[in-house]
């Protein structure tokens, strides 16, 4: 049975050759650390690291690679960031974020929650879409709230999140920002300077098309200044000093690179840079669509999130009537070859805005290279699962 990959929220596949190729060629051929070394594969190490961040700076728009933190995955750069803003002398008390977060933000917060006087306070979003009203977290702003967080593609209903507003609501009450583009990175163009966000922070495994262990925090000019380092060591630059450098990315980045990683994500990058983000989320609106338009008059089958697909990425939660969503996904396996992820998705909140707290749902996820057959054919197998389903089958 033919295997149609469809979890691409959770991580992409398949990988463009290039990536694969550039990590073999990386472990045969170089294997140094960069900064550990003078020889000709060390700087090559070096010069690998600085291409790779030059690629994600071009694609993102940043004002130059040093704004470019590399971190292990996605949730370690939001930690950095949130960690870093908040876990302070005086402590914060208060920091905002949507209901529709990842437990990537949620469990942070809560922890510091329970560990220092922060008091977090979530935002209910739009039961139907998963949508934030801007204006809900601009009523929520006190004058000790210390950070606003917001995702920028919900992991569960695949809305778009009006980040340039919430962005733009912090700037004005002068209080920190930070983006969580995990599932919008290479999937919805993503203009740091245009948006003024102080932190974005994304993994390199989704929608750049890197391996597993990348991640990528981008700090705006001068907010590395609202940030305590959450962790201090070795960077192989400065080395004559026992402090950690204050310059960037140093300052934020210890011990040796996952060079091996990084080189894949450059690839990845290097990819999306060529493919361009505006024909990949053209790309992702027609499979959209097409999903839509096959899959809502489905008898007994739930669709979340809205129903714009200009309000949406490929990233669909549904339900078949009847069926506990582990089953359901079952069925798509076993039956269809469909791989998909059922559960709550690391987003308790969220799925507790839509209704579906705890069984969660089944989630299909699309990718660059999910054709308009693949999400055909997984119409169709809906279809058949929702009518046998029907008859107790």
């Amino acid at each position: 049975m033919r295997r149609i990959y469809m979890d691409n929220a959770a991580t992409s596949f398949p990988k463009p050759p290039a990536v694969t190729e550039a990590m073999v060629r990386f472990a045969n051929d170089c294997g140094a650390s960069a900064g550990r070394g003078a020889y000709a594969e060390a700087r090559q190490c070096e010069q690998m690291l600085a291409r790779c961040r030059g690629r994600i700076a071009e694609l993102i728009n940043a004002e130059s690679p040093e704004r470019i933190v590399l971190a292990l995955n996605g949730s370690e750069a939001l930690a950095v960031a949130i960690r870093g803003l908040l876990n302070t002398a005086p402590p914060a008390t208060h920091a905002i974020a949507t209901a529709m977060e990842h437990n990537s933000v949620l469990r942070p917060l809560n922890a510091l929650a329970e560990q220092t006087q922060l008091a977090p306070q979530f935002i209910a979003c739009d039961s139907r879409t998963g949508l934030v009203d801007p204006e809900d977290i601009h009523a929520a702003i006190q004058p000790e709230t210390r950070l606003i967080a917001c995702m920028h593609v919900s992991n569960v209903t695949g809305a778009i999140q009006p980040i340039a507003e919430v962005a733009r609501i912090a700037r004005r009450a002068g209080v920190a920002s930070v983006i969580d583009a995990a599932q919008s990175i290479g999937h919805v163009p993503l203009d740091v300077q245009e948006l003024g966000a102080d932190f974005v922070a994304f993994p390199g495994h989704k929608g750049l098309l890197g391996p597993l262990g990348t991640g990528v925090l981008y700090i705006r000019p001068g907010s590395e200044d609202l940030l305590q380092t959450m962790k201090e060591g070795g960077t192989g630059t400065i080395s004559e000093q026992p402090v950690q450098p204050a310059t960037m990315p140093d300052r934020f980045e210890i011990g040796s690179h996952n060079a091996i990683g990084l080189a894949g994500l450059s690839e990845g990058a290097a990819w999306v840079l060529a493919r361009g983000v505006d024909a990949l989320r053209s790309h992702d609106v027609e499979l959209c669509e097409l999903f839509m338009d096959l899959a809502e008059p489905i008898e007994g089958l739930t669709i979340f999130g809205p129903r714009d697909a200009g309000q949406r990425s490929g990233v669909f939660s549904v339900n078949v009537a009847g069926m506990a969503p582990g089953d359901l996904a079952a069925s798509l396996e076993s039956d269809f070859g469909i791989l998909t992820r059922p559960g709550v998705h690391c987003a308790p909140l969220a799925h507790r805005t839509i209704g579906t707290h705890p069984a969660g749902t089944c989630r299909l996820s699309f990718g660059p290279f999910t054709t308009g057959d693949d999400v055909r054919f997984a119409a169709d197998a809906l279809s058949r699962i929702a009518q046998r389903a029907a008859v107790g089958g």
